[in-house]
């Protein structure tokens, strides 16, 4: 059978022992692995592995030799309690395997969980699953998790005071990274808010989230847009001193400024067009990069951005001109701009 949507999430958390077997398919082998790794520990565990309750073979491995899932779910375990034979990387190739496999199985028998790449509908190892009425098959997409799915997460972690401001930053967070590095931060927020009743709160979220190595320009940029002439001074010595270079330093002034501009575009408003960019901005930078196109708004942007192209063109050009010079000349031009609005 065929799972999908709110069911196929909530069978990850609490999947039927009494099944013969579940296929978890994807493009994406991260999303796949977590959910295998969910339903696995469902169903035999923590110590599962260390009993020997799990067998791992590959699709390499029943291709080479067919019948080995079948022995494998057959086999008689040295502890008590239910067991799961694992095979990865299966393909269409292993379906014969797994049609014998599941033709064969009874109550007390292992059960099979199957992860395998992108598969199409007339997919031969999918039709094993999804025709049995006592298996499932469940496809992994590259959507983003659901609020359900955040919730679970969150929950698992331990995290049960959320506030809904700080549920949207977290639902942006989820959109802005891959599934790995997501439950990631919210397991290190987990151990921040450790022994912490109080509610988490968006700062926390930023605090915790993954650094970037743009954080040092990211705060030139903030200078400019905010005018802070003096500071940004200061500030420019210190990132030439770094090594960063000047065409680095126009490309991300660019995309912040066309940030600035989309945000103050959006018919919603500048908070609105921040919610809807791919990645979305989220936490304390949503806030910062609002009051800024605020502040410039969407022509006056229009012009930043004609004299961040041109310095753009001149550092790209034969131009003998000092390439930090012309850099910082058009940002301390705009700061300048921003400290009379």
């Amino acid at each position: 059978m065929k799972l999908t949507g709110a069911a196929a999430v909530r069978y990850f958390g609490k999947p039927d022992a009494s099944r013969l077997g579940l296929l978890i398919f994807g493009a994406d082998a991260m999303r796949v692995a977590l959910r295998r790794q969910e339903v696995i520990a469902a169903l035999i565990g923590p110590e599962g592995e260390a009993e020997m309750r799990l067998t791992r073979l590959s699709g390499g491995d029943l291709r080479r030799s067919p019948g080995l899932v079948l022995d494998a779910i057959k086999e008689i375990g040295f502890f008590p309690g239910p067991r799961v034979v694992f095979v990865e990387e299966a393909t269409d190739g292993t379906a014969p395997a797994f049609a014998e496999a599941v033709k064969a199985w009874t109550a007390g028998d292992a059960q099979i969980i199957v992860t395998a790449g992108s598969l199409t509908a007339k997919s031969a190892l999918r039709k094993v699953f999804e025709n049995h009425p006592n298996a499932y098959a469940i496809g992994i997409y590259d959507d983003p998790p659901s609020r359900e799915e955040i919730e679970d997460i969150l929950k698992k972690a331990g995290l049960s005071h959320v506030p809904n401001e700080t549920m949207t930053d977290i639902l942006a967070l989820s959109r802005a990274l891959d599934p790995g590095d997501f439950r990631q931060t919210i397991e290190k927020i987990a151990l921040y808010k450790h022994g912490d009743s109080t509610p988490l709160t968006p700062h926390e979220v930023t605090l915790c989230a993954p650094s970037t190595v743009e954080a040092e320009v990211d705060e030139v940029l903030d200078l400019v847009a905010n005018g802070k002439v003096v500071d940004l001074a200061q500030m420019m010595r210190r990132i030439e001193g770094q090594g960063v270079q000047p065409v680095t330093l126009a490309i991300m002034a660019l995309r912040h400024f066309r940030t600035l501009h989309m945000a103050a575009s959006d018919p919603g408003g500048p908070g609105s067009g921040l919610q809807r960019m791919r990645p979305p901005v989220f936490g304390p930078r949503r806030d910062r990069l609002q009051g800024q196109a605020q502040k410039w708004g969407m022509y006056r942007l229009e012009e930043a951005l004609k004299v961040l192209i041109e310095a753009d063109l001149t550092l790209r050009s034969s131009s003998k001109a000092p390439q930090m010079a012309v850099m910082e000349r058009a940002l301390m031009r705009l700061a300048s701009i921003s400290a009379k609005l």
